[in-house]
């Protein structure tokens, strides 16, 4: 009787041990899936609307490619910039100071350290929607509340 109580004590306990390991956190399947999409292929934009105004034209003829690295390049002809891309997860930043994201969302990071017309791609844009072909990024601005929409499509 007392080793079929143990047995069952052990049992019990190695259920119980199981049922509580972490389960993955969803988003990083998520991530790695867009990271997997962006890095296969060129893109272009295929609209880009800033506060109001459509500024697709200023990228017209760029090519992106976004490495697996993290490297971003923009290349048309002989011209070339340089930048860095990534994707998070912020869920859990503080909105209380002044940060737009929305508790559980993931964000499209883009910079490129330069003072032209892709200083306006510089942000942690929130992801609308995405497929393997086209990704939909806005961005509501901390200043004004303006909202600024970004799509790059498979090119």
């Amino acid at each position: 009787m007392i080793n079929q109580l143990k047995y069952l004590l052990v049992l019990l306990a190695v259920a119980f041990l199981g049922g509580c390991q972490e389960n993955p956190d969803p988003s990083s399947e998520e991530i790695q899936q867009i990271k997997t999409q962006m890095a296969s292929g060129q893109w272009v934009i295929s609209k880009f609307i800033d506060s109001g105004k459509d500024e697709t034209s200023d990228f017209a003829g760029f090519v992106f490619v976004f490495n697996s690295s993290g490297v971003l390049s923009a290349k048309k002809g002989s011209l070339e910039y340089i930048g860095t891309w990534s994707i998070t997860n912020s869920s859990g930043k503080n909105n209380s100071q002044g940060n737009d994201d929305s508790q559980d969302d993931l964000d499209f990071n883009i910079f490129f350290n330069l003072t032209n017309e892709f200083e306006d791609l510089n942000d942690d844009w929130d992801i609308l929607t995405h497929t393997s072909t086209k990704i939909e990024l806005t961005d509501v601005s901390g200043g004004d509340g303006s909202v600024d929409y970004l799509t790059f499509i498979k090119n």
